[in-house]
């Protein structure tokens, strides 16, 4: 059951990645939508984009710093 959890937590992770791209096969979007939950797939997103406000605020920070 675990190894099913963090199978699809996995899935979720690469399909909000290639979204964030902007690339994605019309296979792997077909792929997608049946396997799937949208709730997971909003959670991974939201966390996604609090990493990616936080690497850049850090690099922001750094370049202001020296």
């Amino acid at each position: 059951m675990a190894s099913g959890v963090v199978a699809r937590f996995g899935r979720s992770v690469k399909a909000v990645g290639w979204s964030f791209l902007g690339i994605r096969s019309k296979a792997g979007l077909d792929d997608d939508h049946v396997g799937l939950k949208p709730l997971e797939v909003v959670a991974v997103g939201l966390i996604g984009v609090f990493v990616l406000i936080g690497v850049l605020a850090t690099i922001v920070n750094w370049a202001v710093s020296k």
